[in-house]
């Protein structure tokens, strides 16, 4: 009895003594890296699944390479743009969605002017009505500018490439800013040293052809109105641009030698009408002095695109005939409630299947992901054995160091267990080419007994 007390007592201590030493690891460091070479890949496998996981649904984290690809320049200018959508607010049940139609623009001659909003004084700048050419394949805007310092305003004319592939009410409704030539056809002088002073063009007409553009240049004060008027042409053909202050300088003359009235005395002003209809390479302006209460005409001018030919047509503007080439859209109307309470039933019933499909879709996807992702595994947990495997043969392996033959042992003793694998090999294959063979024979035989069924049937 006391002997087995002193063994126990023995043993605990031995235990006790052996605690504080580091553990022995039972596998030499081949194994040990091989199974920690096989730990990182699984942890890298899942790192992988749950980030595909993640990128089905983008989120505002993403890697540099991603963000680069992402900050590449686009070409604006060929970059697709859809029709603007009235918003709902999400507690009104209905919006009035309006309808569009195309009318001309300079109807009737001469009435198009820029109308300046409220928010223009805030928002310092504002894009004007714009006239689309003849062809629907361009169009011309306005673009005003407001400078608080001096209480003054400039203006450019800018030219937007229309969308080959629409509609033409849809390439009007898709006319996006982004599209726009980066340099305008047209300028105001920029200097704002004068207070109140404002700059304004306010194109007018396309000539027939679209190769021309009629535009009139406004000068004046926010205080005492309007000072002057100016025609102004643009040649698409040679990108060039005219002032065409030769009819000023001709209405002036006239009335000056003929009817004894200097104009330089009085305040008066043109009205750039339009484009001739019976010759499309005049403009017609109209003159008037404001000399009371109603103003008196000056006569009906016209003068070529070049400002190099001007004559008086007639006191009467009903004599004249002016062409309208350009075109705007206008707001037709709305579209009827009944309509629109039908299109939100169908489109809720769209949004329901496709939400169905998405969430089929999303499952599958799933899915996927997780099959590759456990198929991953298997496959590394097959390297390890394998890469434990071929160790274990190693091991098992006798040699001497002296002579270094144990790689040499290794290769005999693994070419020996190919040799003896590939009749087993061979065996496998001629059993399966049996049952294939088999298996043929079975659908012959049942094509052969269909063949014959139909036959008898018929």
């Amino acid at each position: 009895m006391i002997y087995a007390l002193a063994a126990i007592v023995a043993g605990l201590l031995t235990y006790i003594y052996n605690a504080d030493e580091p553990p022995k690891h039972p596998k030499d460091s081949r194994v040990q890296e091989a199974k920690y070479i096989r730990d990182v890949k699984k942890e890298d496998a899942r790192k992988d699944f749950e980030r595909a996981k993640q990128d089905k649904y983008p989120s505002g984290f993403m890697t540099v390479a991603e963000y680069n690809e992402l900050s590449v320049p686009k070409d604006k200018m060929n970059e697709k743009v859809g029709i603007p959508q009235v918003e709902k607010p999400a507690d009104m049940k209905y919006v009035p969605q309006p309808t569009y139609k195309i009318v001309r623009y300079n109807n009737p001659p001469g009435s198009p002017e820029i109308s300046l909003k409220t928010r223009f004084h805030y928002q310092r700048q504002q894009n004007a009505q714009g006239i689309v050419s003849p062809d629907f394949s361009i169009m011309a805007y306005p673009s005003i500018y407001y400078y608080p310092e001096t209480g003054s305003a400039a203006c450019d004319v800018y030219v937007i490439k229309l969308q080959s592939d629409q509609t033409n009410l849809n390439k009007i409704l898709t006319a996006n800013t982004q599209h726009r030539i980066p340099d305008p056809i047209l300028s105001t002088d920029k200097e704002i040293s004068n207070n109140r002073t404002f700059r304004t063009i306010t194109p007018i007409d396309f000539s027939a052809d679209g190769t021309k553009l009629l535009a009139k240049e406004k000068t004046g004060s926010t205080q005492d109105g309007i000072w002057k008027t100016e025609a102004l042409i643009y040649d698409f053909t040679n990108n060039v641009s005219y002032d065409l202050v030769e009819v000023r300088d001709a209405i002036v003359y006239y009335w000056k030698e003929y009817k004894g009235l200097n104009l330089d005395e009085v305040r008066w002003d043109i009205y750039p009408l339009g484009f001739d209809l019976n010759n499309p390479d005049r403009i017609i302006v109209n003159a008037y002095a404001y000399t009371g209460k109603n103003p008196v005409s000056l006569g009906v001018w016209s003068v070529d695109y070049k400002g190099e030919q001007s004559r008086l047509e007639t006191f009467q503007q009903a004599d004249t005939q002016i062409s309208m080439n350009g075109y705007k859209i206008v707001q037709d109307g709305v579209v009827p409630i009944s309509l629109v309470e039908q299109e939100e039933e169908l489109q809720k019933k769209a949004d329901k299947a496709a939400q169905k499909a998405k969430e089929k879709a999303d499952k599958a996807a799933d899915k996927e992901l997780e099959k590759q992702y456990k198929a991953k595994l298997k496959e590394i947990d097959q390297e390890y054995k394998d890469e434990l495997r071929e160790y274990n043969r190693m091991q098992r392996v006798r040699g001497t160091t002296e002579y270094n033959d144990i790689s040499n042992k290794y290769s005999d003793k693994r070419q020996k267990e190919l040799e003896r694998q590939i009749p087993k090999d061979e065996q496998k294959l001629q059993k399966q080419d049996a049952a294939i063979q088999k298996l043929d024979e079975e659908i012959q035989q049942l094509r052969d007994l269909i063949d014959n069924s139909n036959s008898e049937g018929l």
